[in-house]
């Protein structure tokens, strides 16, 4: 699973993919000119990097994802969890909401999802 550890950048080029896909190797060139400030060699050289990790593919000229966000996001969650919390989710949850308030649709929302995880 640590193929799914993506630098800054390499999110950041996956996240104009996974937004727009599928779209060809060219209109990538563009798009990571223009977001990421990129040259050709760079999009490509991270085009390449990342299709050999199985997160993207490049067939026939057109960019798809092998690996959704979705999945990039689960892990880096857990491994940051992990790793600041040492796995705890109330630490975490107790860190991140530290000043924040919650409305009583928000905290309701939250406590559904907390049930809906709940062992039997």
């Amino acid at each position: 699973m640590e193929q799914l550890k993506l630098c800054e950048s390499e999110y950041q080029f996956a996240s104009i993919v996974w937004q727009n896909e599928p779209l060809g190797s060219g209109e990538l060139v563009k798009l990571c000119n223009k977001i990421l400030g990129w040259k050709k060699s760079t999009t490509y050289t991270v085009l390449k990097k990342l299709c050999q990790r199985k997160i993207l593919k490049n067939e026939n000229a057109t960019v798809t994802s092998i690996v959704k966000q979705e999945q990039v996001q689960r892990f880096e969650s857990q491994q940051f969890v992990n790793r600041t919390f040492n796995g705890s989710l109330p630490q975490f949850i107790t860190a991140f909401m530290n000043d924040k308030k919650l409305n009583r649709k928000e905290a309701e929302d939250l406590k559904k999802l907390i049930d809906s995880y709940e062992e039997e």
